[in-house]
């Protein structure tokens, strides 16, 4: 192998890593942002719920269950 052909393995290898590292990040980001969107939906969910109980026990004191 000429010194001409392994400097463009080395290169080439180098742009294959850097792309698996960018690739690598993106994919951490977009689970971080998964992650915060699965948060935000359990804390609507846990407030719906609370709002539901609350005109339960609403109903409930005006005799309407």
């Amino acid at each position: 192998m000429t010194d001409e052909e392994l400097k463009q393995l080395i290169e080439s290898n180098a742009r294959k890593a850097q792309a698996m590292s960018d690739n690598t990040a993106r994919s951490r980001q977009e689970r971080h942002v998964v992650r915060v969107g699965m948060i935000k939906f359990q804390n609507v969910m846990e407030r719906l719920m609370k709002v539901e109980e609350a005109i339960e026990h609403l109903l409930v004191s005006r005799g309407l269950r």
